[in-house]
């Protein structure tokens, strides 16, 4: 599998990295050990790193799969504002990982400079802990190009990962050439990039090499997490990365896979899933939440705050 060094001060790693969103409960596709089976096929083939965040909390089911490999590394994100909920969230990922060291550690969605100075305080803890060699290498998810920016000139930053695919889909601010300049200025600074969103949230699959390739030829943009869920999407994804000829049985049965968010007739119209969808993809209507499936990137964020437990990706 192709190896890449993620920007200046990062490591050499997969130019895969397991996106382990799709098998948390988070968006419910599978069960904890057929996630956990999955993801340490993913590893079995040469993905060497895995994306997840302390919301998706699968930390237990990441820590069952790899062990026998303790080279793997581990990016988590948290949205911690304080410095002791950032050593909260620090703590816990170590002790339920088992690793005396995090590799990576982001905040988590920033948005812009000004999110990122309410989260001042989160940052300076994370700065101590990369300096007392607790995190190697710190940084911030984004869906915004603002927040691209701002993190390219945040104190001590190494890894953005921004939401990038060829339509632009699930950028909360300006478009899709805003994005890419803005990548474009945090890549010649040296700070690693490694993509999210590639497919649109599942909206691009009918040409993932077209997906693929946009995303290759961006200088600067070293790697891409992928969500995985099956053995067949690992297969397939990592036949599509190395270029050779996918079967069309194989082809067939994960391209076909459609899926969508699923809003259950007893919801109550609480609001809290429209606060939480990052993309503007929910709305009231009769006071029941309705969403707008071609701004909905199927991130399941929405699912975890509903009190009722009426949203669900299937």
């Amino acid at each position: 599998m192709r190896q890449v060094k993620l920007g200046l001060w990062g490591p050499v790693v997969s130019e895969v990295c397991f996106g382990s969103l799709a098998i948390s409960p988070l968006q419910g596709r599978v069960t904890e050990a057929e996630g956990a089976s999955v993801l340490r096929y993913a590893l079995e083939q040469g993905v060497n790193w895995i994306d997840t965040a302390e919301i998706y909390d699968n930390y237990a089911q990441i820590a069952a799969a790899i062990k026998g490999y303790p080279d793997v590394r581990i990016i988590s994100k948290a949205y911690s504002v304080t410095a002791v909920e950032m050593r909260q969230s620090i703590e816990k990922a170590r002790t339920a990982l088992n690793r005396e060291t995090l590799d990576f550690f982001l905040l988590h969605e920033q948005e812009s400079a000004l999110t990122l100075k309410g989260h001042t305080e989160a940052w300076e803890e994370l700065l101590r802990a990369k300096e007392k060699g607790i995190v190697r290498w710190i940084g911030i998810s984004t869906h915004a190009v603002a927040g691209v920016r701002a993190g390219a000139l945040q104190p001590g930053l190494d890894v953005i990962h921004p939401i990038l695919n060829y339509q632009g889909l699930g950028i909360i601010d300006g478009n899709l050439p805003d994005m890419l300049e803005a990548i474009s200025f945090a890549a010649e600074l040296g700070i690693g990039i490694y993509a999210m969103k590639i497919f649109g949230g599942g909206h691009l699959t009918h040409d993932p090499e077209k997906a693929v390739d946009f995303v290759r030829c961006i200088p600067g943009v070293q790697a891409m997490a992928l969500g995985m869920s099956s053995r067949e999407e690992v297969d397939y994804n990592l036949l599509l990365l190395s270029g050779k000829d996918i079967p069309t049985h194989l082809r067939d049965k994960v391209r076909h896979r459609e899926r969508k968010l699923y809003i259950a007739d007893w919801c109550q119209g609480c609001g809290n899933c429209l606060e939480a969808c990052p993309q503007g993809a929910l709305r009231l209507s009769e006071r029941v939440a309705v969403v707008d499936n071609e701004a909905c990137v199927l991130c399941g964020y929405c699912g975890r705050v509903c009190p009722h437990f009426c949203l669900k990706i299937v």
